[in-house]
């Protein structure tokens, strides 16, 4: 089938299977620890710290990565971070079967978790296309590998569910600990031909300036970047809440909880098919433009629920724009950069989008703690609205610029065309 034509390259084959089982146990972990730490604490700013911890070194370490993996063997990379990965989870499990719930301690190894994340998304990210033997598959790959992480989304919280509530979270962090294993063994299986990497005399903050200054004089693809980084900042967070939301506002547990992930991660899901069936990116920018306000939609309407029903359908909806968005985003990116810029402007995406979120995590905490969580959900399908009309009213701004230029360029060739004649008359 077409949808899934970037599956006949054996290494992503290989990245799929092992990834999919990793990214279960994942998703299990997020959903144990958001419950255990509002169980322990009932303190929706505490959620958004644990959340601000797991992903806050992307925003600092991402552009860094981005270089890093620019002059470094990016599978190497990619093979260390999940091993640092699985340590992380293993402490945590540890950490929960004997009981020392001690936030600080908890809230350590979310900080160790994203800093092994920072480098392994980047260099995820950058080894995509080495992993397929037809470029021409690479939008494709981008997609399935969403598709995969939305598909893992809706398994994994179902499971963490029925986990939490028979075994406890302990049973949900040692099985991740347990999948790591198997992206480590697809990792060394596969038969990577990568370009040899020249060592340049530049030095890696310098390349990381050349990376900015790319983005400066690359304004479509930057102008992406402060979409998905106003999203993340103010949108993408309303997933802090969803556990508010499980107990307090519809008075469920820990299965209820597990239904919003699970709900979220079946529209993610939809969304990242609908990416991978386009057979074009040239229409990227509008699927940006719907994705983003289907998004915002989808969490007003969980604002303004009546029931648990319609709030976890809501949310559905929510992750399917959310994640059609961010998939859109990615593949313009991948397929508008050259290679030799690609692992740097994907780490300024990293660190826009996995990067903000903890501070908008953080602050989205902070203000549902002080207000009313219905009003603070509210206000981000509003923002998200509002930053995605002024996307469009930029790049129209922008598209009349580019017209306005073109005409003067040829104004001024036929000036001096007409001039060339008469000179040639004389």
């Amino acid at each position: 089938m077409t949808i899934f034509r970037s599956l006949s390259s054996r290494n992503f084959k290989l990245f799929v299977s092992g990834q999919s089982v990793s990214l279960i146990g994942t998703w299990m972990q997020k959903v144990a620890i958001s419950w255990l730490v509002y169980k322990v604490t009932g303190s929706a700013f505490m959620l958004g710290l644990a959340m601000f911890a797991s992903l806050i070194p992307s925003l600092v370490l991402s552009p860094y990565a981005g270089s890093y993996t620019d002059r470094h063997n990016r599978y190497t990379i990619l093979l260390y971070s999940q091993l640092l990965l699985t340590l992380q989870s293993g402490l945590l499990a540890a950490v929960v079967f004997f009981k020392v719930y001690h936030i600080s301690v908890i809230l350590f190894l979310c900080l160790l978790q994203g800093i092994a994340n920072a480098f392994d998304t980047t260099s995820r990210q950058s080894l995509l296309v080495d992993m397929i033997d037809r470029k021409e598959d690479l939008p494709n790959a981008i997609a399935l590998n969403s598709s995969m992480t939305n598909l893992t989304r809706l398994i994994g919280p179902a499971i963490a569910g029925i986990v939490l509530s028979t075994l406890g979270e302990d049973a949900c962090f040692f099985l991740n600990f347990l999948s790591y294993f198997f992206v480590i063994y697809s990792l060394k299986k596969m038969r990577l031909n990568l370009p040899a990497v020249l060592k340049k005399e530049e030095n890696i903050w310098q390349a990381l300036r050349d990376g900015y200054a790319y983005l400066r004089h690359t304004p479509d693809i930057a102008s992406l970047i402060w979409l998905i980084g106003a999203y993340s900042l103010m949108v993408i967070p309303y997933t802090t809440l969803l556990p508010v939301f499980a107990k307090d506002v519809f008075k469920g547990g820990a299965a209820a909880f597990s239904w919003f992930e699970s709900a979220t991660g079946l529209g993610a899901l939809v969304g990242s098919i609908y990416i991978a069936g386009l057979k074009s990116s040239r229409k990227m920018i509008n699927v940006v433009i719907y994705s983003s306000l289907l998004f915002s939609v989808g969490v007003l309407l969980l604002s303004s629920a009546s029931g648990l029903l319609p709030a976890i359908l809501f949310s559905g909806v929510a992750g399917l724009g959310m994640m059609a968005l961010t998939s859109a985003i990615n593949t313009y990116i991948q397929t508008h950069v050259p290679d030799r810029m690609r692992g740097r402007a994907l780490s300024y995406f990293i660190m826009a989008y996995q990067g903000i979120i903890p501070v908008g995590s953080l602050l989205i905490g902070a203000l549902a703690g002080r207000f009313n969580v219905i009003g603070v959900t509210l206000a981000e399908g509003l923002f998200g609205v509002a930053a995605t009309m002024g996307f469009v009213f930029w790049k129209k701004i922008m598209h009349r610029r580019k017209v306005k230029g073109r005409q003067l360029r040829v104004e001024s060739l036929s000036a001096m065309t007409v001039t060339d004649r008469f000179e040639s008359l004389s």
